[in-house]
């Protein structure tokens, strides 16, 4: 005979049982939690930290090219302004000089 009833045996081998088969139920909520979650985060519109980083990304671009656009107009601006003067300068300067009579 053994040391070991035969009870503890089998109770054992329940145990067993019953454990993976919580550890089963434990993964298949998690896993219908994950499947929730996901719907969830797709009904909500939400985007993933890469596709924000990327938008972002080209925000920053967009936004450097912008004021480098800007700093090249407002030169060009300063540019037409003196050329306006000058040509203002000149006309005035031919409306000073009288013609020679005869011409």
């Amino acid at each position: 005979m053994s040391d070991r009833p035969r009870f503890f045996d089998d109770f054992a081998g329940v145990a067993g049982g019953a454990i993976s088969a919580l550890a089963g139920l434990r993964e298949e909520a998690e896993a219908m939690m994950r499947a929730r979650l996901d719907d969830l985060i797709q009904r909500l519109d939400l985007v993933r930290r890469e596709e924000l980083e990327a938008v972002q990304e080209l925000a920053a671009n967009a936004r450097a090219g912008q004021e480098a656009a800007e700093a090249k107009v407002g030169a060009l601006e300063a540019r037409l302004a003196a050329l306006e003067t000058r040509v203002a300068a000149l006309e005035s300067a031919n409306d000073d000089v009288v013609a020679p009579e005869g011409l």
